[in-house]
């Protein structure tokens, strides 16, 4: 059980049946949500017709992040440690005054050696929170954000010097080939020179790259080093450098093994 619970208002969001047939897996996760304990209170709210991920996540954080000030938001695919919400509710009460943090961060790639807490520019979306003022700053229109970075010259830095396709994934996103809230929310955050505060150990894990998520495929490169210890919060608030050079090693590492897969699959190399 997390540090907190005891105190923590939970809401549960069930988006509209997709098909007929998603109707009973509703009627089982309402019977879940049921007997849920160990919380101040547990609401379930669920959306008359399906929204999609993209419209239910922009649409309730928007809602409830209005009507309480900051949320915390996980996806039915995130596994917490029990320091989750300790670190959560002691970051947000430590920067919800600094105009550079949009965000706090609940998980990071299994990279060695990075420093216990650090900053990094732009936004993510693995068991994260935020404030009313700074989720002001999220915009949903992809073009316009995309116009934006390249009149910034920023597609660089938001493809993590080339290491991620982030670019691609904004595009798709305004073809309408994926419906990502996370990558405008990443662009949002990088367009307003804001920061997200992330762990140097993961105090999160997400269980949907075992391929029976909705967007994920089989993989474990993202398999994260948990901590064992609460992480100490920066005094300083500046994006960290070296931590960003290690995230675009790692990228370029995730690269470099899913080219290596490929080649393997081509030649049925096992």
């Amino acid at each position: 059980m997390n540090q907190g619970a005891g105190q923590q208002q939970v809401i549960i969001i069930l988006d509209g049946a997709k098909k007929e047939q998603d109707k009973p897996l509703q009627e089982a996760i309402k019977e879940i949500v049921s007997q849920a304990a160990g919380f101040a209170s547990v609401e379930l709210m669920q959306n008359p017709i399906n929204l999609g991920l993209s419209g239910s996540i922009i649409t309730h954080v928007t809602q409830k992040v209005n009507e309480f000030g900051a949320v915390i938001v996980l996806e039915d695919d995130m596994e917490t440690s029990p320091l989750f919400l300790r670190y959560m509710h002691d970051a947000l009460e430590k920067y919800e005054h600094s105009q550079e943090v949009i965000s706090i961060h609940a998980y990071v790639y299994p990279i060695a050696g990075l420093p216990s807490s650090f900053f990094l520019k732009g936004a993510d979306c693995w068991g994260w929170a935020t404030w009313k003022n700074k989720w002001a700053l999220f915009n949903p229109n992809g073009e316009s954000l995309l116009r934006e970075l390249k009149q910034r010259h920023l597609l660089k830095r938001f493809d993590y010097n080339h290491s991620y396709g982030y670019t691609k994934m904004l595009k798709q996103q305004i073809a309408g080939k994926n419906q990502s809230w996370a990558v405008r929310w990443y662009a949002s955050a990088l367009l307003a020179d804001k920061l997200t505060l992330y762990p140097g150990k993961s105090l999160v894990r997400n269980i949907g790259n075992d391929a029976s998520g909705t967007h994920s495929k089989k993989t474990d490169v993202f398999d994260p080093i948990l901590a064992a210890n609460l992480p100490e919060l920066c005094t300083e608030i500046v994006e960290n450098k070296e931590a960003y050079q290690a995230f675009c090693a790692y990228f370029r590492k995730v690269q470099r093994l899913a080219y290596l897969s490929k080649i393997k699959n081509l030649f049925g190399i096992n």
